[in-house]
């Protein structure tokens, strides 16, 4: 398996990975709503505040990672974590955590101290994540599950609250999202 940042070139085959993994976990409608979040991330959002991350296996994708700006009142270098995919047939066995530590080491690189996500504790406890209140850092939307408010210092501190409100890249600002 290879993992390396997205091409242009790559845009349909992600569409449809995202597409067809969230069909067969969570229904038809919700594999169209990520498709298009997916399409709308890659063609809307500034090249400085997305990265997108592809895992490869004779020549196909197989998952795929995306990591968004999230902006604060405060001065901090912070993205989101979201949407991710692996194809079902290749689950469990690592890919969507080497996608996640692959795509965190990039970051680290950039300057980057903080990553949200916005998922399952239980799977983004493995790379890193924590539980965060909302006192700590305030999400775009209200969250209709909170316990999946997470976070991750890149630098080793401890994380700070944060003040004011945030902000998603335009993709994400859809409370159907949160």
């Amino acid at each position: 398996m290879k993992v390396s940042a997205y091409k242009n070139s790559d845009k349909s085959e992600i569409q449809q990975l995202f597409t067809k993994t969230f069909s067969d976990s969570e229904g038809h409608s919700e594999g169209a709503l990520i498709g298009q979040l997916v399409l709308d991330l890659m063609n809307e959002t500034g090249p400085y505040d997305i990265f997108g991350f592809v895992a490869t296996e004779n020549e196909k994708i197989i998952g795929s990672i995306f990591f968004t700006r999230l902006s604060f009142d405060a001065p901090v270098e912070a993205f989101l974590l979201s949407p991710v995919a692996v194809q079902t047939n290749h689950q469990g066995r690592g890919v969507g955590q080497r996608l996640i530590h692959f795509g965190i080491d990039r970051l680290k690189e950039k300057g980057v101290k903080l990553v949200f996500t916005y998922g399952d504790p239980n799977f983004y406890s493995k790379v890193g994540f924590r539980l965060i209140s909302e006192d700590t850092a305030k999400a775009p939307f209200e969250l209709s599950q909170p316990e999946g408010w997470l976070c991750q210092s890149l630098d080793g501190c401890e994380i700070e609250p944060l003040s004011g409100i945030s902000r998603c890249v335009k993709a994400f600002n859809k409370p159907e999202y949160w």
